[in-house]
């Protein structure tokens, strides 16, 4: 996001829509899981009343369910969209991938960036 070389997000769970620890985005990737964004309980929250229980464990599909704190590469479009519901969590801009720009608004992804 940076113009620098994509840094890792997340290792310990395992993230990235390849599982590579990056959030690095192919054209099998539909949902566009660009942003590096660190859990919170609100956020957490947001994402299961809007369709997506990002905290349940679902150990058929290797995924061990997150909890505040956790970083993970989210969606870029469900990242804006919590952004525009108040409650969009921090993010690591660099370890967020720049095709996030095409999803989110750029300016609001700095305002929660904690490595600028």
């Amino acid at each position: 996001m940076l113009g620098e070389r994509l840094e890792a997000c997340c290792t310990s769970p395992m993230t990235g829509w390849y599982r590579t620890g990056c959030c690095e985005v192919g054209g099998d990737d539909v949902g566009v899981h660009a942003v590096c964004a660190i859990m919170t309980d609100e956020f957490l929250e947001f994402s299961r009343s809007v369709g997506n229980d990002l905290s349940t464990p679902m150990p058929a599909h290797g995924f061990p369910g997150l909890k505040a704190g956790d970083q993970w590469c989210l969606c870029a479009p469900r990242w804006q969209e919590a952004h525009e519901a108040g409650r969009a969590p921090q993010v690591r801009l660099r370890a967020t991938n720049i095709l996030a720009a095409e999803f989110c608004d750029v300016d609001a992804l700095r305002a929660h960036a904690i490595d600028l």
